[in-house]
């Protein structure tokens, strides 16, 4: 029996968006001078976005 493929969405994300979260890893990085959980909440932001785009129904507005 073939596998069916799961449809998959498109995320898009403002230049808005992407500022603020620039902003945001950026002042954990600086202000509380914590560069590792910068990185870390910015990959979990993105990696949130990557299941979005997998499971959109599973996520409020």
């Amino acid at each position: 029996m073939a596998r069916e493929k799961k449809a998959t969405f498109e995320v898009k994300l403002t230049s808005n968006a992407l500022h603020n979260i620039d902003e945001i890893t950026g002042y954990i990085a600086f202000v509380k001078q914590q560069p590792l959980n910068a990185v870390k909440v910015g990959d979990a932001i993105f990696e949130t976005i990557g299941r979005i785009a997998n499971i959109p129904f599973a996520y409020r507005v």
